[in-house]
């Protein structure tokens, strides 16, 4: 028997137009015990067979709109480059500002789970930029007490952006098949994942129910992909 909407566990998905969120839309087309949100600065075509409300609102309205929203869940993935951003400050303002004011804004409205898309070598004492704001959103989100926190550090991401062009990043995912293989032990976790496969750990955090705080590198992804695989193919 299907699920009516009001069985259907309530997620909303920030930063939907980009290569991880779009993924997320596209892997949970056939997840029936879903009702998926996206929340954008601007439209997008959505995959085939996709079912979902796309809300569109500047940034600086996000907060009250996902108070308006008030969902169960919340996957953010949300980012962008210091490059495209043009600075520092600038690449702040969104990969670290911005989602905290999604957090805080979803912890308001009585939000339980909150998955959020992070990096490997994300550290709050990094001497790399990038990371360090990484790491200082991690531990900000930890200080607001969901319920359950997922963070995933996933390593180089194997996908095709649009619009989005990255030269280095491009090099990398050809390289990444046979650079992978000499990534061993405690350097696994620097392994490249398929955005895809990104995207069903993200959607099986949303599924999970223990409370806590949990971080996922490369091998608890492959873990929790690998759970929501099962799950499916069992029907449950």
């Amino acid at each position: 028997m299907s699920d009516t909407a009001s069985e259907k566990k309530r997620v909303l998905l920030v930063g939907a137009t980009g290569l991880v969120g779009r993924s997320v839309i596209t892997r949970s087309i056939d997840m029936s015990q879903f009702a998926l949100q996206g929340l954008a600065r601007s439209e997008m075509q959505f995959p085939d067979g996709a079912r979902m409300e796309l809300v569109l609102a500047d940034s600086e309205d996000w907060g009250e709109v996902v108070k308006m929203i008030a969902p169960e869940a919340v996957i953010c993935a949300l980012g962008t480059t210091i490059k495209k951003a043009g600075s520092e400050e600038a690449f702040r303002a969104v990969d670290h500002d911005l989602v905290m004011d999604v957090a805080r804004a979803a912890k308001a409205a009585g939000t339980t789970g909150f998955v959020y898309v992070s990096s490997v070598g994300a550290d709050t004492g990094s001497r790399n930029f990038y990371l360090r704001t990484k790491g200082e959103v991690e531990r900000d989100l930890k200080a607001l007490k969901f319920r359950r926190l997922d963070i995933l550090r996933p390593g180089l991401l194997r996908g095709q952006r649009r619009g989005d062009a990255r030269f280095l990043e491009g090099i990398g995912q050809v390289a990444a098949p046979v650079a992978d293989l000499f990534l061993q032990g405690s350097y696994s976790k620097f392994r490249s994942i398929r955005a895809s496969d990104l995207a069903a750990a993200a959607l099986q955090c949303v599924r999970e129910k223990p409370a806590g705080q949990f971080i996922h590198e490369h091998e608890g992804l492959k873990r929790l992909i690998a759970k929501l695989d099962k799950s499916e193919g069992s029907g449950k």
